[in-house]
């Protein structure tokens, strides 16, 4: 009897492993890198789509967005993207740079231009809206 119900919790754990793995998106090509000068300026000359997501990790918008941006990136009209990330806590001069004033804030660029921007937006429409500027 013993050896059933342990038999059984292992197919049990196996499924449910198994399930938790399916759900994990696997990395691709735009999985976000952390804003820098150095960076921004090599997606800006490789010519590209660019988002760069300012965001914090209190910020209950941004946790709202994170999903959206993550099934949108996984698109393949924006698998090209690249995403870049900005810390609204500790990266105050990229925050200059860009000219962002708060969290949850998305801008996108075509190559060198800036394209369009939003701040607390969290509907996915308009999210994808925004990035499809970029392409």
């Amino acid at each position: 009897m013993l050896h059933r119900r342990t038999l059984f919790a292992g197919f049990v754990f196996a499924a449910l492993a198994g399930a938790v793995l399916n759900a994990v998106p696997t990395a691709s090509a735009a999985d976000a890198v952390p804003f820098t000068t150095a960076s921004f300026a090599a997606a800006k000359a490789k010519g590209g789509p660019i988002l760069v997501e300012v965001t914090a990790p209190w910020c209950p918008t941004c946790q709202a967005q994170k999903p959206i941006l993550s099934e949108l990136r996984a698109m393949p009209k924006f698998k090209d993207m690249t995403v870049l990330t900005v810390d609204f806590d500790s990266q105050k001069d990229a925050l200059r740079t860009l000219d962002a004033r708060t969290q949850s804030t998305l801008i996108v660029y075509k190559g060198e231009r800036e394209v369009g921007r939003s701040v607390g937006v969290t509907e996915r429409g308009a999210i994808e809206t925004l990035l499809a500027k970029s392409l």
